[in-house]
């Protein structure tokens, strides 16, 4: 159901599986938030998704009648991708925060909105989503002048560690949130990988290794701590 069936039976919908989430979750994201303010509607019987047509989506009432249900809503929005200003303008009306990416920020564009730079208090910041390569993937296959420009603006010469220059990076940023998957944390490669998009084989599948050493994974917890208590995180 898209659109008014919704709105009819007051976004019951909804409004169970906010509350649900909520009872699960301390905080969570929403995946294509931009499609609360304006949508691609394809009709049933078509062939290609080019014929569709965007339509206006429930914006803010939709968020209004969910708070009366359950009250604080705690949700993420995922504005990733091609954001019109009227999903700017509903996020920001709702009080949700953005998302930031930092694989996502090193070209040669210094307003590019995933630079650490440009972060907003009211965001949260990833090292990478479950729809990235691993850092050290990341990293494997950037062009050199790509990474000669992460290197730059980190201000560091050696790649050696280049996923803690990174998480580090996100830690210090103002974004209220830092998210820093695991397999960043440990330095594993894109075999780590979460998720490759458009892929129906092989995600999600990663596990934690049971091959680690205790030591190792007290090393980099220790090492986490100490980045978050130097920036204000723990």
């Amino acid at each position: 159901m898209i659109g008014k069936p919704w709105r009819k039976d007051g976004y019951s919908w909804w409004i169970r599986r906010i509350r649900q989430a909520q009872e699960l979750y301390d905080e969570f994201r929403i995946d294509h938030f931009r499609g609360f303010a304006g949508f691609w509607a394809v009709p049933s019987e078509a062939k290609i998704a080019m014929v569709g047509k965007w339509k206006v989506g429930p914006g803010k009432s939709l968020f209004d009648a969910i708070s009366r249900a359950v009250g604080k809503i705690n949700i993420i929005a995922e504005d990733l991708g091609v954001i019109t200003e009227d999903v700017v303008q509903l996020r920001k009306a709702i009080g949700a925060p953005g998302m930031a990416v930092l694989q996502f920020g090193f070209g040669s564009d210094a307003c590019n909105p995933h630079l650490p730079h440009n972060h907003e208090p009211n965001q949260v910041v990833y090292t990478g989503t479950h729809d990235n390569d691993t850092i050290r993937g990341w990293w494997d296959v950037l062009k050199e002048e790509e990474k000669s420009n992460v290197l730059k603006y980190l201000s560091i010469n050696e790649e050696n560690e280049i996923q803690w220059e990174l998480i580090k990076a996100a830690i210090s940023s103002v974004a209220r949130t830092a998210v820093i998957p695991m397999q960043d944390i440990l330095g594993l490669g894109n075999s780590s990988r979460m998720n490759i998009p458009a892929t129906q084989f092989g995600n999600w599948s990663w596990r934690l290794p049971s091959s680690l050493s205790f030591d190792h994974l007290e090393d980099e917890a220790t090492r986490l701590k100490d980045l978050l208590s130097t920036y204000g995180r723990l």
